[in-house]
């Protein structure tokens, strides 16, 4: 699967800021499992069934969840392809930094 990594720096803020929140990655977790409804969701966290709503908006607005009306009820599922975008990046950051602590190490072994 090939995946788009450009991402804008607002696109790479929402990501992070959505993942940066303990409960916010767990309901990713949780709903890249299987497809969870908001009230469940609401029910697994020792906080109001709003609060959960507001972690949800904002996983939806960085594209990691998609929402959808079934009933009455708003069917959240993780979305893969924002999360593997993400991923992509990560590994990006991680290759840079594996190339300069390589390169450190070169320079290092050289004062030897």
């Amino acid at each position: 699967m090939v995946v788009d990594i450009e991402l804008s720096d607002a696109e790479v803020d929402r990501i992070f800021h959505a993942l940066a929140d303990a409960t916010r990655r767990d309901i990713v977790r949780r709903t890249l499992v299987g497809e969870a409804s908001v009230s469940e969701l609401a029910g697994a966290y020792a906080m109001s069934f709003a609060a959960v709503q507001k972690h949800v908006a904002v996983l939806e607005g960085a594209g990691l969840v998609t929402k959808e009306a079934r009933g009455r009820e708003r069917i959240v599922r993780a979305d893969a392809t924002t999360i593997a975008r993400a991923r992509t990046l990560l590994d990006g950051y991680a290759e840079l930094w594996r190339g300069r602590i390589d390169r450190l190490d070169a320079v290092l072994a050289d004062d030897d």
